[in-house]
C-alpha cells in the first residue's frame, strides 16, 4: 500500500500512518537527536554544511523578490523524516516583516 502525505496541526507534512503523540503536540523535533515520528536515534544534521543556499536557491526559501533564507536540514536516518529550519535569525526577523502572520482562527477556518 502506497503512503500518502498527510498533515499534522502543527504544519510539518508527514508520511505514513502512525504518528507520534509527541510530534503533535509540538514537544520534540530532530533537533533533540531522537526522531519525533519513529524515535530512533540515528539523526542526522546538515547545519553545519557551507554554502547552504546552493544553485537556484535549492535548499533556501524566498522571503522577498531579492532575499533567502538558508535553511539548516535534519533527517531521521530510520524513516526518513525531515525538518527544515531557518538558519540565520535576522531572516526570521525579516519573515515576520514580510509575510503575512496566520492567526489560530484563520488556521481553524481553513480546515472547515
Amino acid at each position: 500500500m502506497q503512503q500518502q502525505p498527510h498533515r499534522a496541526f502543527n504544519g510539518k507534512i508527514e508520511f505514513g500512518e502512525k504518528t507520534n503523540p509527541q510530534l503533535l503536540k509540538g514537544g520534540e523535533t530532530l533537533k533533540t537527536g531522537i526522531c519525533p515520528k519513529c524515535n530512533s536515534n540515528k539523526v542526522f544534521s546538515g547545519a553545519g554544511i557551507p554554502l547552504k543556499k546552493g544553485p537556484f536557491g535549492s535548499n533556501s526559501i524566498p522571503i522577498g523578490l531579492t532575499s533567502m533564507a538558508a535553511l539548516d536540514n535534519y533527517v531521521c536516518g530510520d524513516c526518513g523524516y525531515v525538518e527544515r529550519y531557518i538558519s540565520d535569525q535576522t531572516k526570521l526577523a525579516e519573515i515576520a516583516r514580510k509575510w503575512d502572520k496566520i492567526e489560530p482562527e484563520d488556521a481553524a477556518k481553513e480546515k472547515d
